[in-house]
């Protein structure tokens, strides 16, 4: 019932922002961490991903801009890729894609609609889930906003297929970015964990919160430092986690 209620305060801030602020620039940022926003990759574009996580992991992406609206991405890794040892490979290939149904306007955010199968965290085969469960189909909205400065808000539903721990519940998750300049921003997003608090599951019902620095240099090479689950909400994973990834834009 919390979770509800923080998630339904949100929306109402969300829209009222829409209403009194000004609008600056489009929301450009594909993700606030591990949570997805409204924006789209450029037609035409292409991003190349690799992040860095606990037990030697590696996960890789590769993100496409079919249209201006469209962007479609595969991903693959897996645990101890570092280190020594017998390389963990995830089961399957991650996919997503994800549409803008509503561009931003003055007074109405961005409003996008996608599907994320890619998890965060080692694959925990007993459960067939990953730590962080992968979003599944999601409706997502963003608003940019200027106050001392330009920020922008997200936040989202979202409804996971990994549910063999019989915690099938809807979930949400909001976010917040700060620019400071063109190469430096701070982001955090808060995933409330909805699907992950009963049955077998391994969160205890606190939610997920992450947090970034993100460094962009000629808009093309993104390097971000990531510290995950804050609020330590996992039964399997001893404190939070520090994190990097590399990201690297071009253009057909």
């Amino acid at each position: 019932m919390k979770s509800r209620s923080i998630l339904i305060s949100f929306f109402v801030i969300l829209f009222s922002l829409s209403v009194y602020s000004q609008n600056i620039e489009a929301v450009k940022s594909i993700s606030i961490i591990d949570c997805p926003t409204a924006a789209t990759m450029e037609r035409g574009s292409f991003m190349g991903i690799l992040q860095a996580y606990a037990d030697g992991g590696l996960l890789g992406y590769l993100e496409v801009g079919l249209t201006n609206r469209m962007m479609f991405g595969i991903s693959y890794g897996g645990k101890n890729i570092i280190g020594a040892g017998a390389i963990d490979w995830n089961p399957v290939v991650g996919v997503n894609v994800r549409y803008r149904v509503i561009d931003e306007a003055l007074a109405f955010p961005a409003i996008a609609v996608g599907y994320d199968g890619q998890g965060h965290g080692a694959y925990i085969d007993s459960l067939k889930r990953y730590v962080e469960k992968s979003k599944g189909v999601y409706v997502t909205a963003s608003k940019s906003f200027n106050f001392l400065g330009p920020w922008a808000i997200h936040g989202g539903v979202n409804y996971s297929f990994e549910r063999a721990d019989n915690d099938k519940d809807l979930n949400g998750f909001i976010g917040l970015e700060k620019s400071f300049n063109d190469e430096l921003s701070l982001f955090v997003e808060y995933d409330l964990g909805m699907n992950d608090n009963t049955g077998r599951s391994i969160g205890d019902g606190k939610g997920y919160l992450n947090a970034a620095l993100k460094w962009t240099f000629q808009k093309k090479l993104q390097i971000d430092f990531l510290w995950k689950n804050i609020l330590k909400n996992n039964s399997l994973v001893k404190g939070s986690s520090r994190e990097i990834r590399i990201g690297y834009i071009e253009y057909f």
